[in-house]
């Protein structure tokens, strides 16, 4: 599916700009700080916008069926990719399950890997009693695995840029990985300990979502830019466009 097939619309919300959207998918940008779905916080959550915005847009009565196929965290921006229909919800988590839906990421961490590229695997534990998620032994009990390559792009006083393919979806993956490496993301006010400071904005951008369309069966690739401010405008947006075009 080119670029120049793909049905456009400048917003779905004031706020959430939509890639795209046909009878069965909605692709649209996340915006920082909104929770995906309705959570205790009780703040308007992208679903429940979307769907609101569905309703008047195509003069829906009734309830809308929007459905959520996977997630970001709060504080990250990015791609997403919703399912307008059962079958489509059904067939994109299927591809997130067999691991054909594409996740393509850029952060900034505090400090520079060891590595300049490598692929890591951890198990992670969540406490959802506490909403946080540690590295532990293989073989914990309630252990997943989760896996990662990242690749870095550039670095900035004491700040590395990175690409990261996300192979598993586990909740704060990228962040409690990159934390286990000693280079937790910056802004992280839940896993970068003294490193980050208060009202500094978690640097985790969702610059690609990517699956076989639930009918056609042609790719689909859904992609956004970080914004033009500290800490991503370190470096210039080529380098953001050369990541979607080069993946890892």
């Amino acid at each position: 599916m080119t670029q120049n097939e793909l049905t456009r619309h400048e917003h779905a919300q004031p706020n959430i700009p939509v890639l795209y959207e046909d009878n069965h998918v909605l692709a649209v940008v996340k915006p920082v700080n909104v929770p995906t779905q309705e959570d205790a916080s009780g703040d308007p959550d992208l679903l429940s916008l979307l769907k609101e915005d569905l309703k008047i847009r195509h003069n829906k009565p009734g309830n809308v069926f929007l459905g959520l196929v996977h997630r970001l965290d709060r504080p990250v921006g990015g791609a997403m990719i919703f399912a307008k229909t059962s079958k489509a919800a059904s067939r994109l988590s299927e591809s997130v399950r067999s691991r054909h839906f594409h996740k393509l990421y850029t952060a900034v961490l505090n400090g520079v890997p060891t590595a300049p590229q490598g692929r890591l695997t951890h198990y992670l534990l969540k406490d959802s009693r506490t909403n946080t998620v540690q590295a532990v032994r293989p073989g914990t009990a309630g252990a997943k695995e989760a896996i990662l390559e990242y690749r870095m792009i550039g670095q900035a006083d004491g700040l590395s840029l990175v690409q990261i393919k996300l192979h598993t979806g586990r909740s704060h993956q990228i962040r409690v990985q990159m934390q286990a490496i000693g280079c937790p993301l910056y802004g992280d006010q839940k896993y970068g300990g003294n490193l980050s400071r208060p009202g500094q904005q978690l640097a985790l951008w969702s610059l690609l979502a990517g699956a076989p369309h639930p009918v056609s069966k042609d790719d689909m690739r859904f992609h956004s830019l970080p914004p033009v401010q500290f800490p991503w405008n370190e470096w210039p947006r080529s380098l953001y466009e050369n990541m979607i075009t080069s993946e890892i």
